[in-house]
């Protein structure tokens, strides 16, 4: 996940505040690794179907090997023989024998070509900026070996294998910030990465079976060790340096990878983080003392949208049987238990149809990626009756709309959770609770700066829900006159993500330290996630160094237990 969180340079606590011992901690990160890798493969075969968002999440997170099935090797020779052919004819080519974009029109004679691929990938690696997330750049390079292994780029065989070689060696190519505008696809970060098979530029080298560390966000450089130059991290890895052939310079740029690449990662991300928000909102309604009324089925189907049947679903099975929502309940008039609490705020009534609007966005975003992810995207293609034609599938219009969908979803699901929490720290609307569910409040601040972090990090996902798709910037003198900044947008999605991450750990953190403050018992669900926190931060007492508290709940929202807390107690959450 998008997350700044590293359980290795924050150090762990138990319940009574004090540091556990450093192989606890190991033990602690292999079990969260553990319970996050669980439902995805550790091997992937390209055969030319449509990857999944899993299994790209397994590759670029959790560095699962890759292997190019022989009916794809033999589906690329074919193809390539159609491009062998072109590379003779005494026509002009696009991509083949012509110069590239506003230079397509001059004529490249054979004894230059390899030096016109050469000199492609060389000018187009112009990034600059911070080094982006190793997982970011392995999605970039899986999805274009996805595309090549089609045969429709026509690239040869040993061009696919080694980006597998690559991929399966850890060798992690330096892709700067900055670069993309989204059309003719993520070409400079693809150069990069095409440079650095020829051996050259530099890389870093992951380790086998390691989590290539979600440990970003825009910006940041994740580190797994020192820069190595790239011809000598091929050697080391037994893998010979590619020297392009024709058209092949084309089919290692053009493509849409950088931005799907990070969609995919964020549809995984987001998927458990939309559980958790119907988890922390359970908990706040709860300790709270709010109405569960309004999440019966039979009132939320009224408005027919599935995510928000799912969410209040969730939102019942978490609140069921729970004695503190008994103990504020009053016989009707045919003596049943009804709530008398019938409005209130929307942060609380309300949570079912803004979590689904959100889920519904998601699965939209999924729909867009699946169809990504069926795609072959180069320029010009070779087509399945061996025409080469040019065409404007690299456009990456439709995943950049979706970018910056979710992005805005996001920021009005943290919006919503943070005030919540910040519910919880106002004595004329907590129902009872101390002001800023402090000891001593005066002497003591309580969860008050929190809250100031939750908002903060809200007012900054508001700027990040600005579309980047509407802003296009023409370049290549006009050629490429209309772009769809995808990657700008994929960007700061991972941004977004990891500051949702980290308002709904302050709900939690903060509505479980509301709940030991309540006299009655909290529901099982609810209750499981109050001892799951309580594993890694202490209960209400004087005032703490809050901010490694936060980190620890932002590693138990990161890693799933949240939910998995939840859903052990309840059964399975939507």
């Amino acid at each position: 996940m998008s997350t700044l969180h590293d359980a290795a340079t924050t150090p762990a606590t138990g319940a009574a505040g004090t540091r556990l011992p450093q192989d606890q901690q190991h033990q602690d990160q292999d079990q969260h690794q553990d319970r996050q890798n669980s439902d995805l493969p550790g091997h992937v075969v390209l055969d030319g179907t449509p990857l999944t968002v899993e299994q790209v999440v397994a590759v670029a997170r959790y560095g699962a090997s890759v292997e190019i099935h022989e009916t794809a090797l033999a589906r690329m020779a074919r193809t390539r023989a159609v491009i062998d052919d072109l590379a003779h004819d005494t026509v002009p080519h696009y991509g083949v024998s012509t110069g590239f974009g506003a230079l397509a029109r001059r004529h490249i004679p054979t004894e230059m070509r390899a030096q016109l691929q050469l000199s492609l990938v060389r000018s187009h690696a112009a990034g600059s900026g911070a080094h982006v997330e190793t997982e970011v750049v392995r999605a970039l390079q899986l999805l274009r070996l996805a595309t090549l292994v089609t045969g429709h780029t026509g690239a040869r065989p040993v061009t696919a294998q080694t980006y597998a070689g690559m991929l399966n060696a850890g060798i992690t190519p330096v892709v700067h910030e900055y670069g993309s505008l989204g059309c003719s696809g993520d070409l400079a970060p693809l150069a990069h990465v095409a440079l650095a098979a020829m051996g050259e530029g530099q890389v870093r080298v992951v380790r086998a079976g390691v989590s290539t560390g979600s440990t970003g966000h825009t910006g940041s450089t994740v580190d797994d060790g020192a820069l190595v130059d790239a011809a000598q991290a091929l050697a080391d890895a037994g893998i010979e340096p590619l020297v392009l052939a024709e058209k092949e310079g084309l089919a290692l740029i053009n493509g849409t990878d950088g931005m799907l690449g990070m969609l995919c990662l964020a549809i995984h991300d987001l998927r458990r983080l939309l559980t958790t928000a119907d988890v922390a909102a359970a908990l706040s309604v709860e300790a709270l003392l709010g109405s569960d009324a309004p999440f019966a089925e039979d009132l939320v189907g009224m408005r027919p949208h599935p995510g928000q049947a799912a969410s209040a679903a969730n939102l019942r099975r978490l609140l069921a049987g729970s004695p503190l929502m008994a103990s504020h309940r009053e016989l009707d008039d045919a003596g049943n238990p009804a709530c008398t609490r019938v409005q209130d705020a929307y942060s609380l009534r309300c949570a079912p149809q803004v979590h689904g609007a959100v889920r519904d966005t998601l699965d939209h975003a999924a729909t867009v990626a699946g169809r990504e992810l069926a795609s072959a995207i180069d320029n010009p293609v070779v087509t399945t009756d061996g025409r080469v034609e040019s065409n404007g599938n690299f456009h990456g219009a439709p995943v950049a709309y979706v970018l910056d969908f979710l992005a805005i979803a996001a920021a009005d699901l943290a919006s919503m959770s943070e005030r919540r929490t910040d519910r919880f720290l106002d004595v004329a609307r907590s129902e009872g609770l101390p002001a800023f569910l402090a000891a001593d409040p005066g002497v003591d601040s309580g969860h008050m700066i929190a809250q100031y972090t939750a908002a903060g990090i809200v007012s900054e996902l508001k700027r990040l829900a600005t579309p980047a798709s509407v802003d296009s910037i023409p370049s290549s003198a006009m050629q490429e006159d209309h772009v769809s900044m995808g990657w700008s947008g994929a960007r700061k999605l991972r941004r977004s993500v990891d500051g949702l991450t980290r308002v709904l750990a302050i709900e939690v953190l903060t509505a479980t330290r509301a709940l030991d403050l309540r006299e009655e018992a909290p529901a099982a669900g609810t209750g499981a996630v109050h001892d799951v926190v309580r594993a890694v931060v202490p209960g209400p007492g004087p005032d703490r160094y809050l901010a490694p508290e936060i980190e620890h709940v932002v590693g138990l929202v990161t890693g799933g237990q949240v939910a998995a807390a939840a859903a052990g107690a309840v059964g399975q959450l939507h």
